[in-house]
């Protein structure tokens, strides 16, 4: 019979028949065991008629005899396809399907209740354990009471410290952004941060600001000054080109993110200034979608979200959960392009 067109599912007994073994050494085979021995023949018209079959374990049957689904679920606040929760995901996907794990994933769309609908949706499917994971780095409120099994968090926390959790270490960010600039010799420098009610925000500056004392350069005299306003395009372009127009203006510009950015890469190309000529700027995040937007490439900093979605998979998948501090910080690393460069003797901008 071949089961291939047959459209039953071949079992053990099939394969056993095929080989002239019992189901048993077939299991054997398939699940290596140290005390027993099967002798290479055997184990060659085994995997021979598992191939001729097309044989595929029972993950089902498996689960029930493990105890373990080999499912672990993921709560997004946003769609997996964005790109921020999306590579938390990929990163927390890849460690699983490398232990031979699978994701199931839900997002809460930020709905009301909508955390612990998806947690409690996900425990009755019988997942392993828990991932819980934010677009933005911020305060969840999780459910008084979270089901009996194993969770991590990433790029996000629990305000009451409950559960480990894996963040961005946004100082180091910060202070890897003032590297950049302070390294190339500018001492007139600008940052354009977001919003001050982002938990990443007071941090970063404090990165920035930390980093240039420590290099020499004073952030008290009016040389450098850091300017709120939001991650959004228009507040970069706004602010940068207030200060582009000013009697004293920076020769780098470090931004709160990416998109604040692009934001000045407008309002130096509107004033006549080429970066990184006349202008060094340098992100924040490594956000693909506007890094590809922008010519020279963005120098930036990137955050570590496929890492803390990677990281708390391997916990979950590994049974080391309990092992973890409350807090993981990941660094923040520097990605130098070409969009930094020492400051002109004399500002003004270049002749074509």
């Amino acid at each position: 019979m071949d089961l291939r067109r047959g459209g039953r599912r071949p079992t053990l007994a099939d394969v056993g028949r095929r080989a002239g073994v019992s189901a048993t050494t077939v299991s054997f085979v398939l699940n290596p065991d140290s005390k027993q021995t099967i002798s290479a023949a055997t184990r060659a018209r085994v995997l021979q008629a598992v191939n001729d079959l097309g044989y595929r374990p029972n993950r089902t049957a498996q689960g029930l005899r493990r105890k373990r689904s080999g499912t672990i679920g993921v709560v997004v606040d946003e769609p997996a396809m964005e790109a921020f929760s999306g590579e938390t995901v990929n990163g927390a996907h890849d460690l699983a399907w490398s232990e031979s794990t699978v994701l199931l994933v839900t997002h809460t769309g930020r709905r009301p209740h909508g955390m612990q609908s998806a947690i409690e949706e996900l425990a009755d499917r019988q997942v392993d354990g828990l991932v819980i994971t934010c677009s933005g780095t911020r305060e969840i409120e999780l459910p008084d009471h979270m089901p009996n099994l194993p969770w991590a968090l990433a790029n996000c926390f629990d305000p009451a410290g409950r559960g480990p959790c894996f963040l961005p270490d946004e100082e180091f960010g910060g202070r890897e952004a003032a590297r950049l600039v302070a390294e190339a010799g500018h001492r007139r420098i600008a940052y354009l941060s977001g919003h001050a009610g982002a938990w990443a925000t007071p941090l970063r500056i404090e990165g920035f600001l930390a980093e240039l004392e420590d290099r020499g350069v004073p952030t008290t005299t009016g040389d450098v000054v850091v300017r709120e306003g939001f991650y959004y395009v228009d507040s970069g372009f706004a602010l940068a080109r207030e200060l582009l127009a000013g009697s004293s203006p920076p020769t780098a510009v470090v931004c709160g993110n990416d998109r604040i950015a692009l934001g000045v890469y407008l309002a130096a190309a509107e004033s006549g200034l080429r970066i990184p000529d006349d202008l060094s700027v340098v992100g924040y995040d490594d956000h693909e979608p506007v890094i590809q937007q922008l010519t020279p490439q963005l120098t930036t900093v990137r955050l570590p979200l496929y890492d803390m979605g990677r990281l708390a998979a391997e916990a979950l998948v590994h049974g080391a959960v309990g092992a973890l501090p409350e807090r993981t910080l990941l660094p923040c690393p520097a990605v130098p392009r070409a969009s930094v460069a020492r400051p002109r003797a004399a500002y003004g901008p270049s002749q074509a």
